[in-house]
């Protein structure tokens, strides 16, 4: 059976300033819509389901994700899930200039989780707290340059 990755949802307290930050990163915004009614309710499981959602796609136009801001039920804020924690945490993204994604998280006002790590010189590394607190590791990898 044939298996295709579609998308990774992100409920996002701040859907506009989410999408800011991704669209800067180089990410496209593919579409936005608002999304309730019966057959959103069955789909995802909560009654009365009312979101405002944008699907954006990375660059190479393998990659989208599609962000969620609540409108009903309330959005429930949680605690950022650290790496070590079980479940989905992080969204990887190859990067061709680690430092200038950073500038432009820094824009944003996110920074690096502890630095760059440096793995064996081909790949730098570093996760830092995005948009309501995602964790989002960056990737540049050195054999390429």
């Amino acid at each position: 059976m044939p298996i295709t990755l579609e998308n990774v949802g992100i409920a996002v307290r701040d859907l506009e300033a989410t999408i800011s930050f991704f669209t800067d990163l180089g990410l496209t915004v593919l579409g936005r819509d608002e999304v309730s009614g019966e057959w959103a309710s069955t789909a995802v499981g909560l009654d009365g389901n009312h979101a405002k959602i944008a699907v954006l796609q990375t660059p190479d136009g393998h990659g989208q994700i599609e962000l969620f801001e609540y409108i009903h039920p309330d959005a429930i804020e949680t605690e950022p899930t650290l790496p070590n924690e079980i479940g989905m945490h992080r969204i990887a993204f190859s990067v061709d200039d680690i430092d200038e994604s950073l500038a432009v998280a820094a824009r944003h006002g996110y920074h690096s989780l502890r630095g760059v790590a440096n793995y064996q010189d081909v790949y730098k590394l570093t996760y830092l707290r995005g948009p309501s607190g995602i964790l989002v590791m960056f990737a540049q990898d050195l054999t390429k340059s």
